[in-house]
Parts: C-alpha cells; structure tokens; sequence
C-alpha cells in the first residue's frame, strides 16, 4: 500500500525458497539459530530503496536487509517498521539508517 501510494515498485524480501525466479540471498544470525533471506537483483543500479518490515524485534531481519541492499549497490534512504519491541536491541542494530515506526511498546 505504501509502494503504491507513492507510486513507487515494490521488490519484495522472504525466506529463502519464496520467490519465484532467481534471487540474491544473504544468510543472518537469529537469537535462535541462522536464517536466509532472498530478494530478486534486478533493480536499476544504484535505484534508492526504502525499506519497510511490519515487527523489529532484535533487528536480525532488518539489519540483513540492509547489508544484502548495500552489498547490491542499493542506497537505502530510510527503513520503517509497523511495530517495534523495545529492548531487544533491534533500534541499536540498524542505527546506521532513519529508522521510523508506528507503534513502539
């Protein structure tokens, strides 16, 4: 909805195995264990992003994101989140970038 709001596209993040076509993927550390998360790579270069997750919790997600966007050549201009859980750290990990959010608790 924001995307298209904006008028802007939209290049989705999942867990790996999600996207339909071929992907960059980057591996992540969870409180928990590791994870992956793919994105597709076809993106005009140094096309500026937004990146926007609904929950920001310890950041792993978010922060992993970020590196694979930077390591693409992506210039992130900002991240939001829907819901951030104070205290876990996730503000503290992706410091490097505007974070906003909607609702904190």
């Amino acid at each position: 909805a924001a995307a298209y709001a904006a008028g802007k596209g939209v290049v989705p993040v999942r867990k790996a195995g999600k996207l339909p076509q071929p992907a960059m993927s980057i591996d992540y550390s969870l409180e928990y264990g590791t994870a992956t998360i793919e994105m597709h790579a076809d993106l005009e270069p140094a096309t500026r992003v937004l990146v926007i997750d609904d929950v920001l919790a310890t950041g792993g997600t978010v922060k992993a994101t970020l590196d694979m966007l930077e390591h693409l050549g992506y210039p992130v201009c900002g991240t939001a989140v829907l819901f951030e859980i104070d205290g876990l750290g996730g503000r503290d990990r992706v410091s490097d970038h505007p974070l906003h959010t909607v609702f904190r608790s």
